[in-house]
């Protein structure tokens, strides 16, 4: 069994994490008489893949949909695969507006003349009519 410490340093997260995880279900580590967490190497699995697929932006909810699968034996690997697209579509969309700001914004800027003048098509583009 390891600590609340062990465990974060193990599972490579912030202990208010683990915690916060605890709070919200996704994770739920024994208590030993005095209290403290006690986290087995399950609890350790199951953090390690809860870090990886926050690392790759899926929401909390994504990610409790994902840990019910992967403790379903049962599970289809239809059903894991649906999560990854809607979640692949949603980065598909950011980048998309990403590109669209990122081609706005740099025509703004080259139209700024970047000088002494007080015009700027930057800040006229900002502001509201």
């Amino acid at each position: 069994m390891m600590s609340i410490g062990e465990i974060a340093d193990k599972a490579g997260l912030p202990a208010k994490t683990i915690r916060y995880y605890e709070e919200i279900g996704l994770v739920a580590p024994q208590r030993g008489e005095n209290g403290y967490r006690a986290f087995s190497q399950n609890d350790l699995h199951r953090l390690a893949f809860l870090a990886r697929a926050r690392a790759l932006g899926f929401s909390i909810e994504d990610c409790r949909t994902l840990v019910a699968l992967w403790d379903d034996e049962g599970r289809a690997s239809a059903d894991v695969k649906r999560v990854a697209e809607a979640h692949l579509s949603h980065i598909d969309e950011k980048i998309a507006q990403l590109r669209s700001m990122r081609e706005t914004l740099g025509h703004l800027v080259e139209a700024c003349h970047g000088d002494e003048r007080p015009d700027c098509p930057i800040l006229k583009d900002l502001a509201p009519e």
